[in-house]
């Protein structure tokens, strides 16, 4: 549906809460809108200790099959009730974090494949992992001709805008961070965005997410 798809919005979805202090997330794997390349199959399973996320998407204009995927954190803001599907997700470590997220939970908006890559905002799972319908439409640019809908393959979710980040947090800036944590210890030393950078959606700890939203009243660096 030329010049751009919007993903399909979910109306029903939960009321959108404050996120604890203040706080309410596309690589070669893909995300919300993103490359149709298939990674090899790995069946990873998030340990208990995450439960909070980061989603990639692209803010920027790609024509894929005559289609733009962009989709930014603005696209999002701007459906009806803040609320759309994560669809379109081929990766299967990736599309297994999404069946571990829980409703409720926080995400990291993203924004990659882009001039400067890096956290844009803050969203919320409302509703947990359902069938992905665009790997049956043939349409789509994520249509999957080896899923048949008695075994469906991909998975998504529905997320909801909760509020942009008080400041663009780039990836530059997390690089930073995160080589400084590797040698002296921190936060980011493990974060999935440096130690599984390629994954479109990566799971974040409690002391992970909590750092980044802390970085919201640093000066940068």
């Amino acid at each position: 549906m030329p010049p751009r798809k919007r993903p399909r919005v979910t109306r029903k979805a939960a009321e959108a809460g404050k996120a604890a202090g203040g706080s309410t997330a596309q690589e070669a794997d893909g995300g919300k809108r993103k490359t149709s390349g298939k990674a090899e199959v790995t069946e990873s399973a998030a340990p208990s200790q995450y439960c909070h996320w980061l989603m990639k998407s692209e803010p920027e204009s790609r024509f894929e099959n005559g289609v733009d995927v962009k989709f930014g954190i603005e696209d999002l803001k701007a459906l009806p009730d803040q609320t759309g599907c994560w669809d379109g997700v081929r990766n299967y470590q990736a599309r297994n974090f999404m069946r571990q997220m829980k409703e409720g939970q926080l995400a990291f908006f993203y924004h990659s494949n882009c001039k400067e890559p890096g956290i844009a905002g803050v969203m919320k799972i409302v509703k947990e992992a359902y069938v992905d319908h665009t790997q049956f439409d043939k349409k789509d640019v994520h249509f999957d001709a080896s899923s048949k809908p008695d075994n469906p393959k991909w998975s998504m979710v529905d997320v909801q805008y909760q509020r942009m980040m008080k400041r663009f947090i780039p990836l530059s800036e997390l690089k930073k961070y995160h080589l400084q944590h590797v040698k002296q210890g921190g936060a980011s030393k493990n974060m999935a965005l440096f130690t599984r950078a390629r994954l479109s959606v990566q799971p974040l700890t409690a002391e992970e997410f909590a750092f980044v939203v802390g970085l919201e009243d640093e000066e940068p660096v």
